[in-house]
């Protein structure tokens, strides 16, 4: 079993979120990517995240907690508050844990604990259901060669397959895509293209070529946008 929880940490509270980052730096079974004290900017940032956990507040203007955690579908969640009055709530959206500030080192360990756990029991999903132009789909995450806007109708997006197969993957975004996806296994490369890293032969600068082969039989050849390199390259080196 994989022992470490990649983590992401929201709390509006500047003080809150730099003791609740120490603790967890404490707990070796935790990596902090990130610490966030704005909802918003926290939300925005999700899809692109590579994380398992997120420790959350639960009363912050805007946004609070509860709402965060229901946009986190599939992620492990522990609450971190001050409020004993909405642990019911928060149980209904399946949450890890409950914590009551101020937190220990031994609850929140605890906590962590049972996160590891419940990692364990849920089996990796390796497929996405989506709408194609074939029906409803079940996509094998690593049948995927490359992913690109649809060139009748740039909100439908063609998924190319690395048996030379393609399937237009019915009015979702490359934000949408982004979440669904495996984010260690996927990369944006422009604003009309996604890639499957394992599907990469080689690439330069600003070229990807793919072991993607379509009907013609010739090597295809990707453009690695300025905008996307910092974050692919990050990718590669993993």
């Amino acid at each position: 079993m994989n022992t470490t929880l990649k983590c992401l940490l929201l709390d509006d509270e500047l003080p809150g979120l730099t003791y609740l980052k120490l603790l967890c730096e404490q707990i070796p079974e935790l990596d902090v990517v990130k610490a966030y004290n704005h909802p918003e900017t926290f939300l925005a940032e999700v899809p692109t995240a590579d994380f398992d956990l997120c420790i959350l507040d639960i009363e912050m203007p805007a946004l609070n907690g509860l709402q965060v955690a229901a946009a986190l579908k599939g992620k492990l969640v522990i609450f971190a508050t001050a409020y004993k009055e909405f642990a019911a709530e928060a149980f209904d959206l399946d949450a890890v844990d409950y914590l009551r500030k101020p937190i220990t080192k031994e609850r929140l360990q605890q906590a962590v604990q049972k996160a590891l756990q419940r990692k364990e029991k849920t089996p990796a999903r390796n497929f996405v259901q989506l709408n194609t132009d074939k029906g409803k789909s079940l996509i094998f995450f690593d049948t995927i060669a490359y992913i690109e806007s649809a060139p009748q109708d740039s909100r439908d997006k063609v998924a190319q397959l690395l048996d030379g197969q393609e399937l237009t993957l019915k009015n979702i975004s490359f934000e949408k895509l982004e979440s669904l996806l495996p984010s260690a296994e996927f990369c944006r490369i422009n604003k009309k293209q996604m890639v499957a890293l394992k599907s990469i032969h080689h690439f330069s600068h600003d070229q990807i070529v793919t072991t993607h082969l379509p009907p013609e039989g010739k090597a295809q050849v990707l453009i690695l946008n300025e905008t996307y390199r910092g974050e692919f390259v990050k990718k590669m080196k993993m």
